[in-house]
């Protein structure tokens, strides 16, 4: 998995589909300033995850279109919206 800096976080990129099926499952933790993100994505679910994330949607030039914060383990389903193309996942600050 490549790593990436994208918003001023250090991401690993997951392109492939089992990466991005895995997504932050089985993730115990991660540090500040650190993240996931996901390609080709515009709806994400936090079933079996360990900590709340934040979600920062962008579209395909980059430009954020949507951020949410503090998402529960086990919600079911967010969306970004028709333009995100993308989703960079982090630990919340909540």
């Amino acid at each position: 998995m490549d790593t990436v800096e994208i918003l001023g976080v250090r991401a690993k990129v997951a392109r492939t589909f089992a990466e991005r099926a895995k997504g932050l499952i089985g993730t115990k933790d991660l540090p500040p300033g650190e993240g996931l993100l996901i390609e080709r994505c515009n709806a994400i679910h936090t079933f079996f995850m360990s900590f709340p994330i934040d979600a920062t949607f962008v579209d395909s030039e980059g430009r954020v279109v949507k951020v949410v914060r503090g998402i529960k383990p086990w919600r079911a389903f967010v969306w970004g919206g028709w333009r995100a193309r993308k989703v960079l996942e982090t630990r919340s600050a909540e």
